[in-house]
């Protein structure tokens, strides 16, 4: 696997916590020192090792949010 570096800029929350304390979290994420993009993944309690995840520019976030602001839940 390649080698990776990013640096959490902000963190925008916390979504939800697992028992083993991983937490699924929307951050601002500067990936291999590129410009931060809004980033949505699974993080262990340190931050030293992360699950899965997406990332987002602000453009695609908005669209998420209007898809979400038009469900009923």
């Amino acid at each position: 696997m390649a080698d990776f570096k990013y640096e959490i800029k902000e963190t925008i929350g916390t979504i939800s916590e697992s028992p083993k304390g991983w937490t699924k979290e929307l951050n601002l994420v500067s990936w291999n020192g590129k410009a931060p993009k809004f980033d949505l993944r699974d993080w262990a309690p340190e931050h030293e090792k992360m699950g899965k995840g997406i990332t987002l520019n602000t453009d695609e976030l908005k669209a998420l949010k209007d898809l979400l602001n038009q469900m009923e839940l």
